[in-house]
Parts: C-alpha cells; structure tokens; sequence
C-alpha cells in the first residue's frame, strides 16, 4: 500500500511554497547561503529514510525487468535470457527482497541450484545484499544435497536407516560388477561401467526397475537388464546404501506414496527458487513439480536461460 503522504515534498525541497517564496526573493547573481541539513540531525535521517523507503540498495542497478521480477513475491516467475544477462542475480536480489519484506523466514525458503560452487555464492550474495550471513537457509543448495537431508529425514519410508551410506562411482560399478557375476554372467562381455550409466540413465527420467522400457530392459545382458536392475537396489538396500541417483528418486516415491509427508513441506516452503532451470533432467523436474504443485502455492520462480543454439 502506497504511503498517502509520499508526494508531498520537504519544506526546504523545490517546488514547496517556502522554497518557491524563498527563491523569489534572491536577487541575480545571488545564491542560497541557507545551511544543508545538519548530518545526523533529524531532517537528514528523515531525508534518508525517505530516500531509503523509495528503492532498497539491493534493487540498484537491476534493469526495469529484472527489478519487476525481482519485486514479484506473489505467484510463478520464470526469468528467460541469454548466457550472462543477470539471472542468478536475479535470482539472490528477489530472495533478499522476500527476506527483507519479511515475507519468509530463511528456513521457508527452498533455493535450488546445481553445484556445490554455486550454491556458496548464491548464499554469500544473498549475505551481502541482507547485510548479514545468511546461515539460517538450510534448504539451499544442490538438487543432490537437499535431496540427502530429505531421504536422511524419511530413510525409514525407503526401507533404510537415516545413517546410509552414499556410494560414489567406483564404489557403484565394483557393486554392480559383482551382481552381474552372482547372475553368472561374464562381467569383461557385460561391462558394469556400461551398465552403471545405464542405471543413470533411467534414475534421470525417474526410472525404477520396474518402470524402464522393455526395449531398455532387453538392451543389456540378453534382455536381463531389468533383473539385474532391481537386483542392484536390492544390494543398495541391504548395504543400507544409495547412489546418487538414489538421492532424487527416493524422495519422489516417498512424496508419491506418502501425501502427508508431501503436504509438510507444501506448508514449509513459502518459495522455491530455481537456478538454472533449463538444465533440469526429467527427475529433477518431477522433484521440483511434486513440492511446487500445492493449494495457493506463492513464489515459484524458474531462473532460465536461452540456448545459443536454439
């Protein structure tokens, strides 16, 4: 709501009848000996306010459409442009403008991004802008870091302990290379690396064992491929171990299976933002779809950018 009292000027400001009378009664060539505000006193800590109240410092520089989508807070938002336009800053301003509206506390406020780097910046950024550190966002970082402390808050609904152990690549292909001997099968003829992206693959677009394609199920170790699929996430299981695709997939099924646990983080978050969002994989957008589709959801924003090649 606009201040009713915002247009009407300061005595001593040009255009107020003081002024007006006052300059009227200068002769040619003569200026105004009248002293400047006293720094600290009360008429400069008003006309400090003032000017603050009209444009926050952390909306200067940002171009007309970059500021209306930075002062957007009710609604989706998709911010579309070129490599090196001001996205991401985008991105931070709008978050410290929500977080100096009090709109949202930082713990309300889901931010999304896709390295570890990224995620740093982002939230020393936002530091800068607020003034202060902003160590109470637990819920920005990575789609593979916030998706650990999701699973580590609900392992027990995927059959695993909260203390599981995330393999990483070599960890994942010696797993698999022993499933694929305890099925019998000749592991030089049926590379596990092979099969390790192929199981990539399909936790990318959300894939369980039993959801690949048949033609993907029969395209690797003589139509074995779905067998030996559920018998790795068998192995994971009883290691009380994931991957990382793991890390995204869990938490879809979980939401999916348990709408009680979906609805609780609908009633956390106030926003969720996403950086980068034209990079998301088929898991990835299901991940963000099922916390974003709520009743009355506010402030889905999708920071994107225009292919050079598109």
């Amino acid at each position: 709501m606009s201040d009713p009292f915002d247009d009407i000027p300061f005595g001593d400001e040009p255009g107020t009848p003081a002024a007006t009378s006052q300059a009227r009664s200068l002769r040619p060539g003569q200026t105004d000996s009248r002293p400047a505000p006293a720094a600290g006193g009360i008429a400069a800590r008003a006309m400090a306010a003032r000017q603050k109240q009209r444009a926050p410092s952390y909306l200067e520089g940002l171009n007309e459409e970059q500021r209306r989508a930075v002062e957007t807070t009710e609604g989706p938002v998709l911010v579309l442009a070129g490599a090196g336009t001001g996205k991401t800053r985008v991105l931070t301003t709008r978050i410290a403008h929500i977080l100096s509206l009090g709109l949202a506390w930082p713990s309300q406020i889901l931010a999304v991004t896709f390295t570890n780097k990224a995620a740093r910046e982002m939230k020393e950024r936002i530091g800068i802008l607020v003034g202060e550190a902003v160590e109470g966002m637990p819920w920005l970082g990575t789609f593979h870091s916030i998706g650990v402390k999701i699973l580590r808050r609900h392992a027990e609904l995927a059959g695993l302990r909260s203390d599981f152990t995330i393999l990483d690549t070599d960890d994942q292909i010696r797993l698999i290379k022993q499933v694929i001997q305890a099925e019998g099968l000749d592991d030089k003829r049926w590379a596990p690396r092979t099969f390790a992206q192929m199981i990539d693959g399909w936790k990318n677009k959300g894939y369980g064992p039993k959801d690949i394609p048949e033609g993907d199920a029969r395209a690797f170790a003589n139509g074995k491929g779905r067998e030996l699929f559920q018998a790795y996430q068998d192995r994971l299981k009883t290691l009380n171990a994931v991957d990382f695709g793991d890390l995204l997939c869990h938490p879809i099924r979980i939401f999916r299976d348990h709408p009680d646990v979906l609805e609780d983080y609908h009633r956390r978050f106030k926003y969720i933002l996403v950086d980068e969002y034209q990079d998301t994989n088929t898991a990835q957008y299901m991940w963000l779809r099922l916390l974003a589709q709520r009743p009355k959801a506010r402030g889905y924003v999708r920071a994107g950018e225009v292919c050079d090649e598109a």
